[in-house]
């Protein structure tokens, strides 16, 4: 028999645990099912090489499931997950895969859920327990949780766990094991302190691996935009207007890339919301409930918070931050296209970040096609099919024949019907105008490759003759806490700028670069809760701004004729030889190389 018709009624489970499963509407098991349970099933520890998406949860839930005696209520298995969410959502399988089995109970453990109602369900008795390793460790030293009996645990995700700092944790708990249990541990990598774990818990583990291209979610049409011409906020209104989806989630580096293109996407009309480290856990568990129950759309995440999420409405993740590590952007991805289902992903890749595509592809093992942004005829004709839908629609109103009688009061029989028409289609267009004009001209990005070094005197005078309105508008002086030291260059504070800010890039000043500081002139006249945000949230190459008012910059003449009749006031400077800020003077190097 090959393992392509294999079903679970091959692989010996039992009875009650197969109804389940066919209740479920699974019947052909994937690669990584098919490999681990008849190990587990045998009693064998297993080492699993897969990632989210796989089927994994079943490949360790069924077979150590179907070896539990539910007449003894203390904890047999034990499931430990690096997320709240992902482990919540191991306990929801193991409850539906149990729900024939008499008597067994699931209890999930995790932060930021009140210790009495979990010491209260471990009280009551039950025979598998998921968390997470810090609240797990919690609850044995505090005697709530007696782990003298189990018969299996399980370590999922396990490399995900040793990047948020939880591996010292899994090994106090694993020390606590009794001699005589079963081990499988699942990781997408093997660094070495997972391989120690290994060696140390585990008794000649069978390897499974499963290779990247069956891994890889092939329902998933994926493709990258080259971030050129268009700020990356833009593009992405453009792609969520075209692209059909019925859930979507976006994913940013950083908490405040969350909240920031939260209030973008509601700003125009979706319905977004964010999920970070910085909610409440009952704020989160109400957000995934709103994004299951249709009465939310958009999700934006990072990394970390969106772990272990299955949601079956999704079938778009757009990585507006492309991630770091390869192995991140597979974790993303495999939020969509699950269990079977289709789904389509998109990448934002700025053109420094090639050679982190290049990872990608490599992983993936296949390229990832790259597509060009709507353009204004595209837009149009969606937004048109749109429009037409919504009148459609309104023509089957029982109430439609009211309407025309007052349209008759309203306009006199001799007025073109066919103007009338056109002039209250474009009132109902609102802001998404049905006319757009053709997009500006984008110049082809320049190939990363083979590029030559730009002197960084050169960047700077380039950066302020680009950069600047022709010396017509009033500007402001700004410090920002970030030098050539911090790698940061002229066109990353631009970028920046731009993005967090949505501010043309023609009115941005001269940019000079220091070591550890930089300045920059801006529009004066800046609305409040911007220049907050520069001076609190905005980032550039993932740290910190720290914007600060030096003061208001005179356009129109060199740094001698701005000097004349303040005696030694010029003279007043701090240690990084910028003037008091107090008397609102500016740096002297600044200022002696003139309006450029």
């Amino acid at each position: 028999m090959t393992t392509q018709s294999l079903t679970f009624a091959d692989l010996g489970l039992p009875q009650s645990i197969l109804d389940a499963v066919n209740e479920m509407g699974f019947i052909t098991p994937s690669p990584i099912q098919q490999a681990c349970i008849p190990h587990l099933l045998a009693g064998r520890d297993v080492l699993g090489m897969a990632q989210t998406g796989s089927g994994k949860t079943a490949a360790f839930s069924l077979p150590i499931l179907a070896r539990l005696d539910p007449a003894q209520r203390f904890p047999q298995m034990l499931v430990m997950a690096p997320t709240r969410e992902l482990a919540i959502q191991v306990a929801d399988a193991c409850e539906q895969f149990t729900k024939n089995m008499k008597g067994v109970r699931v209890v999930t453990i995790y932060g930021g859920q009140r210790y009495d109602i979990q010491i209260r369900a471990l009280k009551q008795g039950s025979q598998v327990v998921v968390g997470t390793p810090g609240r797990i460790l919690d609850h044995i030293r505090r005697g709530t949780l007696d782990l003298s009996a189990l018969k299996a645990i399980v370590l999922d995700e396990a490399d995900e766990m040793l990047r948020m700092g939880f591996i010292d944790d899994v090994e106090t708990v694993m020390a606590e094991l009794p001699e005589h249990h079963q081990t499988a541990l699942f990781s997408a990598t093997m660094p070495e302190p997972i391989r120690r774990i290994t060696r140390r818990f585990m008794q000649d583990p069978q390897e499974v691996k499963i290779q990247a291209t069956q891994r890889s979610a092939p329902d998933i049409t994926q493709s990258y935009w080259l971030v050129n011409g268009f700020r990356k906020n833009d593009a992405l209104l453009r792609f969520l207007e075209v692209e059909e989806f019925d859930a979507a989630i976006i994913f940013t580096r950083t908490k405040t890339g969350t909240t920031d293109i939260t209030e973008l996407l509601e700003r125009h009309g979706y319905r977004a919301a964010a999920l970070n480290g910085d909610m409440t856990q009952q704020a989160r568990e109400q957000t995934l409930e709103r994004l299951k129950s249709g009465r939310l759309d958009i999700l934006i995440a990072t990394d970390v918070a969106a772990r272990g999420l299955d949601v079956e409405r999704i079938s778009l993740v757009i990585n507006y931050d492309i991630p770091l590590d390869s192995e991140s952007y597979v974790h993303r991805i495999g939020r969509t296209g699950r269990a079977g289902r289709s789904g389509r992903a998109l990448l934002f890749v700025e053109p420094r970040e090639r050679r982190l595509l290049r990872n990608i592809e490599h992983l993936m093992k296949k390229p990832i096609d790259e597509v060009p942004i709507p353009n204004h005829e595209i837009l149009m004709a969606k937004r048109r099919e749109k429009f037409k839908a919504r009148i459609s629609q309104q023509l089957e109103h029982h109430d439609l024949e009211l309407y025309r009688e007052l349209l008759e009061d309203l306009f006199t029989a001799d007025q073109d019907h066919e103007e009338l028409a056109a002039a209250m289609m474009m009132l109902l267009q609102e802001k998404q105008k049905l006319i757009l004009p053709p997009d500006p001209a984008v110049r082809p990005a320049r190939s990363e490759r083979g590029r030559g070094r730009e002197n960084p005197r050169s960047a700077e005078r380039r950066g302020g003759r680009e950069h600047r309105e022709h010396n017509r508008i009033a500007m402001d002086l700004y410090r920002i806490e970030l030098g050539r030291e911090d790698g940061v260059e002229v066109r990353h504070i631009v970028g920046a700028i731009a993005n967090e800010g949505d501010i043309s890039s023609r009115y941005i000043g001269h940019i000079k670069l220091h070591d550890k500081y930089s300045t920059i002139e801006l529009p004066q006249g800046m609305p409040k809760h911007l220049v907050e945000h520069f001076a609190r949230k905005a980032r550039v190459l993932s740290k910190p701004m720290q914007m600060s008012l030096l003061g208001a910059v005179d356009g129109n003449a060199p740094f001698d004729e701005k000097s004349k009749g303040r005696g030694d006031r010029r003279d007043r400077r701090d240690e990084h030889g910028f003037r008091d800020r107090k008397s609102g003077f500016k740096e002297k190097r600044f200022n002696e190389r003139g309006r450029r």
